[in-house]
């Protein structure tokens, strides 16, 4: 099993402290660090976010969330090992070929390291006051990773779609392994059928067993559309009330067929974080490492 530290960039927020986290992380056995993304919080939110039972947005106006493409390239010489990931960017808000440079340089001066978690949004008033449209925002997603892959493929690369649209052109340094490996995070069928379709990774963001395993299961049945391996698309899911008994949510996850557990790192904010974060790695990661 691989432990991944997610969302450290909104607890890790200061010099020190995103060096220290990822560090103790490392030490502890844990195979990656991970950074979220909002550009801006709305002051005024209609938009429902998806993850709470009241779809109230978590956090405060003042709640810090780091660039995580800064931010990861910041600590990924502290934590040479750690593969460095985004949970989630969100993609079509980005310029895809800007961010495919970005990419490719961090991974290529990390060695490889770097794994693209992707998301749609779902945070309307965002969009508007990035100036990006709502609208086919799935269709725009899609093609950017289409167009960026093209680019990491090799030189005189071109892409002609929709939203996106360049003759042959190069783009250098590219991803030293050939290609960055994506991860798509959503619970909706269409987060499935994209993952099945595009992605390396699969990573929900329910904490509830009986719905993991549903997705989970609903994933394999669209791979097998896509005539892919579901064993080719790695599982990916995050300790929530698992935390109060987290040896069992391992083995729980683990009969589910999850490949790597991600531990917010909200669990280990504030005072003698660090520390509880070394004691759930001694506990709990080094046990089912190599699992």
């Amino acid at each position: 099993m691989k432990f991944g530290l997610a969302f450290a960039s909104s607890v890790g927020t200061d010099p020190v402290s995103a060096l220290e986290i990822c560090r103790t992380a490392e030490a502890g056995g844990f195979d990656s660090v991970w950074g979220g993304e909002h550009v801006i919080r709305p002051d005024t939110i209609s938009s429902s976010y998806p993850y709470t039972a009241d779809g109230e947005m978590p956090g405060e106006a003042e709640t810090h969330i780091p660039d995580p493409l800064i931010w990861l390239a910041y600590v990924a010489a502290a934590a040479p090992t750690v593969k460095l990931g985004t949970c989630i960017l969100i993609l079509p808000q980005r310029n895809p070929v800007v961010l495919a440079k970005e990419l490719a340089t961090l991974d290529q001066l990390s060695g490889g390291r770097v794994e693209l978690g992707i998301g749609v949004g779902w945070l309307e008033e965002e969009f508007q006051a990035l100036g990006v449209p709502w609208e086919r925002r799935g269709a725009r997603n899609d093609e950017y990773v289409a167009a960026m892959r093209a680019l990491w493929a090799g030189p005189h690369a071109e892409y002609h779609g929709d939203f996106v649209d360049f003759p042959p052109v190069t783009c250098a340094p590219r991803p030293p392994n050939g290609d960055i490996p994506i991860l798509v995070g959503g619970d909706t069928p269409v987060a499935i059928r994209r993952a099945a379709r595009l992605a390396q990774g699969y990573f929900p963001g329910t904490t509830d067993p009986e719905e993991l395993g549903r997705l989970i299961q609903a994933l394999g049945e669209e791979a097998a559309k896509q005539d892919r391996d579901p064993s080719e698309i790695a599982i990916h899911a995050i300790f929530g009330p698992q935390m109060a008994d987290p040896a069992a949510g391992v083995e729980a996850f683990r009969k589910a067929g999850v490949d790597r557990v991600m531990v917010p790192a909200f669990f280990f904010a504030g005072e003698g974080g660090l520390d509880r974060l070394s004691e759930f790695a001694e506990r709990v990661v080094a046990p089912n490492l190599g699992d």
